[in-house]
């Protein structure tokens, strides 16, 4: 292992389980020592560390929880049990491949479109639990992935019988058992919610199984909160429509996740923002100040428990409801403690832009707030704030004129019954708001884009290789890598290295969001172009789907060759941080910068300009088949700690992130014909609002376009979304990408017309990726008919030139 490798895993472990949620606890956890330990689950050596798709990791190792478990010393009797359920799972696999293949072939779809992302639902099995100790787990994985949505059947969202059966007895049967979960997102508990011990693993990247057996050894205090309300199956809402073919009704508008467990009075069985610990929490009333418009939360934290541990310090606001409905309660700030020693306090601050509360109103095109009270709320979770204060606005406030786009859904958003006056403590502080403290903005108007002198004396096919990605005649319209990144074995694609003497250098970009997914080993070839070796450098759950004839052609167009004689294999591992839910449930920004520290450090050996990450869609339903890479139910947390990763990475010179993906794509499902039908306030309120505050807060070097549309119009071609919002509202300032178009993405089956290259451009998308024969004739072909400018070409080139010289260091 290289000295990176070590220092960031390290690094990382230190770390791990301020990620993890402890959800029940009876407090006989943490053990001792290691001992005698029976484990069960299929999560046991089966373990995730991250979901499939474009977030895999080529990592040198990864730690399953069998291994984590031995190396920490404890002694596991169950290797009968777990023979038996690989026994079991084996045969399921290879049934499930079997029968995606044929189903692949009936529908007359590539078994890549097809099968991507379909993960196989646990097995049902009857094993005998006749395994000893002194304490019992049961290890709960699921996984998901791109391309595929998760479904409420056993082994999936809900439990299996098997599961459900010998999770109760072992409850029942050991004085110290604990469920585990190393799930990416939530399962239906509901016939387990009576186990006392359950912790939210999640899925920790390359050293998931030894932070584990640091938690159940109490040598790691776990600290996470749920970023995403974790309830009953039948308790998560159905006023929208999810998985049509067509259309997706976001008929819920605002009342997203706990928003509307609260509006709908559910009670969820662990409520956002919650989170238990080996130690206990007592906080201290809230002194609250106003300076300016900006409000300022102190709140003293005490360890009263007898272990060290972090808490976290939530700031909700309740609006007041005039003239536009409000949530009950919405997250404003938060603020996780630093390690604290048994009886220690540490006085937290947290603040937020009473501003940023505003409600946008339709039919002004803006943003208000309205006259009122808004009552300042602290608590260490939705489901356990108290009032602090009252923030008293005695008039209505425009915070922001903006313009109406996005166009209409074609109905009229879910609404909840008016919120009954609530009961407030005698008292509490009233601060009084100034409207002179809040300012009127407005959307800055469209200026003319300095162009590049040198750019104009391209010819218009110069020109169109610039809005494309990088390609070569032949396969690369077949190839999910832009026909292999020739500089970086295993990149997702490049700019273009055809217009290097007009001053625009190539810039290759990685996936993530988990760390980069790059080719473990690679030799270079006499022009110097990187190939991989002994690996593909497609996703393994793609892979193998494949039979071996298609698999060998994937790894021809995927760049994948043998090295000749004499060649130098070189390497490039890199590492597997946790996935974006886990990170967002450490609620520390501090840590997520290290994690972009990380991938950065990584970009810089590796030649990488730009990582295809973070991922910041919402978890409108549990069942979105990404939301593993994807962080929270709630913008404010999503927008904070991507931009936070955002910070890490673009630390190190040369490296920048690409935010994804803009906008409202929170369903798999034909996920590149799928249309969005999503209100506007909606859209600026849930959607579009964690996109800003990156934005405003790291300004990333490039951002992606969804594959949906939105209101019958692909995202990539709304000039609205991305000149209107992100360009001039948000003030984003570097390129824009499509996601990876591909000639096979489209399909006859659906109602709506595949993207158009050329009005992507026109549009304002920078790079049409990952770059093909047809892209760039169909980009040409709308040049000249006039459907798009040679100026708007010129535009999309200059931010590319720009953006390619700064981050390759060219003078």
């Amino acid at each position: 292992m290289e000295t990176y490798e070590r220092a960031h895993l390290d690094m990382l472990r230190a770390h791990l389980s301020d990620c993890a949620v402890l959800l029940k606890s009876d407090g006989a956890f943490p053990l001792s020592s290691p001992c005698q330990l029976a484990a069960y689950g299929n999560g046991v050596r089966r373990t995730v560390k991250g979901g499939t798709g474009s977030g895999e990791v080529n990592s040198r190792f990864f730690v399953t929880v069998e291994q984590g478990l031995t190396e920490a010393g404890f002694t596991l009797t169950t290797g009968a049990w777990l023979d038996g359920y690989d026994a079991a799972y084996a045969q399921a696999k290879k049934s499930f491949l079997k029968r995606i293949r044929a189903e692949a072939r009936a529908r007359h779809e590539s078994v890549f479109n097809y099968g991507m992302g379909k993960t196989m639902p646990e097995p049902e099995y009857d094993l005998p639990l006749d395994g000893a100790g002194e304490a019992a787990i049961y290890v709960l994985s699921r996984n998901s992935g791109e391309g595929s949505d998760r479904d409420p059947v056993p082994g999936d969202i809900l439990l299996t019988n098997a599961e459900t059966r010998d999770i109760l007895t072992l409850n029942e049967r050991f004085d110290r058992f604990m469920l585990v979960l190393n799930v990416g997102g939530p399962v239906d508990l509901g016939p387990v919610i009576k186990v006392k011990n359950i912790l939210l693993l999640s899925q920790l990247g390359v050293e998931t199984g030894a932070a584990l057996a640091d938690i159940l050894l109490g040598k790691a205090n776990p600290s996470g909160k749920l970023t995403t309300t974790w309830a009953r199956w039948a308790d998560y809402p159905t006023v929208g429509t999810f998985g049509d073919h067509d259309d997706t009704e976001y008929r819920e508008g605002v009342y997203v996740g706990y928003r509307y467990f609260e509006a709908a009075d559910k009670k969820p069985l662990f409520p956002f923002g919650f989170g238990l610990s080996y130690t206990a929490f007592a906080l201290g009333s809230a002194d609250v100040a106003l300076h300016g418009g900006r409000v300022t939360c102190k709140v003293s934290v005490q360890n009263v428990g007898d272990r060290p541990g972090r808490e976290v310090v939530q700031l909700y606001v309740s609006a007041p409801e005039r003239g536009i409905d409000r949530p009950r309660q919405e997250l404003a700030a938060f603020v996780k403690t630093k390690l604290l020693q048994p009886g220690e306090t540490e006085t937290v601050e947290a603040s937020f832009e009473l501003a940023d509360c505003a409600a946008y109103d339709t039919a002004r095109s803006a943003y208000m707030l309205s006259a009122g009270d808004y009552v300042l709320r602290t608590g260490n979770s939705s489901d356990s704030t108290r009032p602090a204060a009252l923030l008293r606005l005695d008039q209505q406030i425009l915070t922001l004129q903006a313009h109406p786009c996005f166009g209409e859904p074609g109905f009229q958003d879910w609404r909840p019954k008016p919120r009954q006056a609530e009961a407030l403590p005698a008292g509490l502080p009233v601060l009084t708001v100034s409207a002179d403290d809040i300012k009127t903005k407005a959307v800055p108007e469209e200026k003319p884009y300095e162009i590049v002198d040198t750019l104009r004396t391209l010819s218009d096919e110069e020109l169109t290789f610039a809005n494309v990605g990088a390609f070569a005649s032949g396969l690369g319209a077949l190839s999910v890598i832009g026909e292999a990144s020739c500089h970086v074995a295993g990149a997702a694609g490049e700019t273009t290295s055809r217009l290097e003497a007009a001053g625009i250098p190539p810039l290759v970009m990685a996936d993530g969001p988990a760390g980069l997914r790059l080719s473990r080993r690679f030799y270079r070839d006499e022009k110097g172009s990187a190939h991989a070796v002994g690996q593909s450098t497609m996703p393994e759950s793609v892979t193998e789907l494949m039979g071996p004839v298609v698999k060998f052609f994937a790894q021809l167009v995927a760049g994948e060759k043998k090295p000749p004689k004499g060649a130098k294999v070189e390497e490039q591992y890199c590492t597997a941080i946790p996935i974006g839910t886990a990170i967002a449930q450490s609620w520390d920004l501090a840590f997520a910068r290290q994690c972009g520290d990380i991938v950065g450090d990584e970009m810089e050996r590796f030649g990488v300009h730009l990582w295809l990450a973070p991922a910041l869609n919402i978890h409108r339903s549990i069942r979105c088949g990404r939301n593993f890479e994807y962080f929270s139910e709630d913008p404010l947390i999503s927008g904070k700690m991507a931009a936070a990763l955002t910070q890490g990475v673009q630390a190190h010179p040369g490296r920048g992130t690409t935010l994804k993906h803009f906008a409202a794509n929170n369903q798999e499902y034909n996920r590149y014909g799928s249309n969005s039908r999503v209100s506007e306030r909606a859209l600026r309120e849930i959607y579009l609002k964690g996109f800003g505050i990156a934005v405003r807060e790291s300004q990333p070097k490039a951002l992606m376009t969804s594959y949906n549309l939105i209101n019958g119009v692909h995202t990539a071609q709304r000039r609205d979304l991305i000149e209107e919002v992100l360009r001039r509202e948000f003030g984003f300032e570097g390129i824009v990408m499509t996601d990876w178009v591909l000639a096979f993405m489209d399909s006859k089956e659906n109602r709506y017309p595949a993207v158009k290259q050329h009005l992507v451009a026109a549009a304002g998308g920078d790079l049409f990726m990952p770059g093909g024969k047809r892209d760039y004739d169909d980009i040409l072909k709308g040049l000249r008919s006039g459907e798009l400018t040679r100026e708007q070409l010129l535009i999309n080139a200059s931010r590319l030139y720009r953006m390619a010289r700064e981050l390759t260091g060219t003078k």
